[in-house]
């Protein structure tokens, strides 16, 4: 077992800090390690040169990507809807309350349920509808938790490059420099944007509900915050017809927006206390205990690479279980046992593999 983890921590060394040839300057290998291409995006395709001929794999759901475009969104919406629809249109002289029409109240019942902002002006008289309300809230959660968020997010990206093009729109700015930006203060911007959607729709609902609904000014207030916080006191709502075709679509976006911002002000919290940690990590002084335990293979000698690996694991980027899998891999790809790595290694490893897929299938 000694054996093994010296050798992987001598494989390691070697891996990121090889040694230089005796022909190639010393000044190069400072320069190396800053201009390292970093690796590919996971939103892109591998090209076949860079290996393989094929897309990175994703996270596959039930119902395709966990990352859907807005046609997808809108068809397990319409599905969603359509279904809940049908349904509680059919047994809508078992559910008591505030009517207006059969369609519509149907499709509003159904959007109150799978928001869980439950009013109670409209409710479930008996059995069967009782058993299928409580079908559609968990289908309904799981469908917003699962797809809808990830659709505001994409919506809230498209609106953060429209507020950094507004922020530089007096400067010569490319898409690069943009690109740039988002990626620095990706998390501010989509906060920033989330909370002006936010305001912008608990002031669209609360004029509504003052001039269409004809409630006061408090009470309207009120009834947006109970609605998009989904606490549904059930004593101000939509009553009219013209008010419940507009919660049939305000209320969805609402109640989204909503998790939306406090999912990002969590993320803040975690982005700031990461940057309190590396900025405490980077400039704290360096003492020989470090040197020691950054020393991996024990020779007395910290390099560049063992430096960066121990400063990368106390700033919690990188764990010894992520390192042993990197080492894994590497060590099934150096075939000759080299502690390198060449084109001819990944064409052994390669064909390696392909014979005994051949062998599995042939048995």
């Amino acid at each position: 077992m000694a054996n093994s983890d010296g050798k992987k921590q001598s494989l390691l060394v070697g891996l990121l800090d090889p040694s230089p040839e005796p022909n190639r300057k010393q000044t190069t290998k400072k320069g190396r390690f800053r201009r390292c291409t970093s690796a590919p995006p996971l939103d892109f395709p591998q090209s076949e040169k860079n290996g393989g001929g094929g897309s990175l794999p994703r996270s596959q759901f039930i119902l395709g990507d966990l990352h859907p475009s807005f046609v997808q969104v809108a068809s397990l919406l319409t599905i969603y809807l359509g279904v809940g629809a049908i349904c509680f249109f059919l047994v809508r002289n078992q559910i008591g309350g505030e009517k207006t029409n059969g369609v519509l109240d149907a499709v509003y019942f159904c959007i109150v349920t799978m928001t869980t902002v439950g009013y109670g002006d409209l409710v479930p008289n008996t059995k069967l509808t009782k058993l299928l309300a409580c079908a559609f809230v968990f289908s309904g959660m799981a469908l917003i938790g699962l797809i809808l968020s990830k659709a505001a997010d994409y919506l809230v990206e498209k609106q953060e490059i429209l507020l950094v093009k507004t922020l530089h729109m007096h400067h010569n700015v490319g898409a690069s420099e943009i690109v740039k930006e988002l990626q620095t203060n990706k998390l501010k911007y989509k906060f920033v944007v989330i909370l002006i959607v936010l305001l912008l729709l608990i002031l669209v609902g609360t004029i509504f509900l003052y001039r269409v609904e004809k409630l006061d000014l408090v009470d309207a207030f009120y009834c947006v915050c109970s609605t998009i916080t989904t606490l549904g006191y059930g004593d101000k709502s939509f009553s009219t017809e013209t008010g419940r075709v507009f919660a049939v679509f305000w209320i969805l976006t609402s109640t989204i927006c909503l998790a939306q911002f406090f999912l990002c002000l969590a993320e803040l919290n975690t982005e700031r206390r990461q940057h309190v940690l590396v900025d405490w990590v980077i400039n704290r002084r360096t003492t020989s205990t470090d040197l020691e335990a950054a020393d991996l293979d024990h020779d007395g000698v910290v390099r560049a690479a063992e430096f960066v690996i121990y400063k990368l694991k106390e700033m919690g980027k990188i764990k010894e279980e992520d390192i042993a899998l990197v080492m894994e891999e590497f060590e099934d790809l150096d075939v000759d046992q080299s502690g390198t790595l060449s084109v001819s290694d990944l064409m052994l490893a390669q064909s390696s593999q392909t014979a005994i897929s051949d062998r599995f299938r042939s048995i």
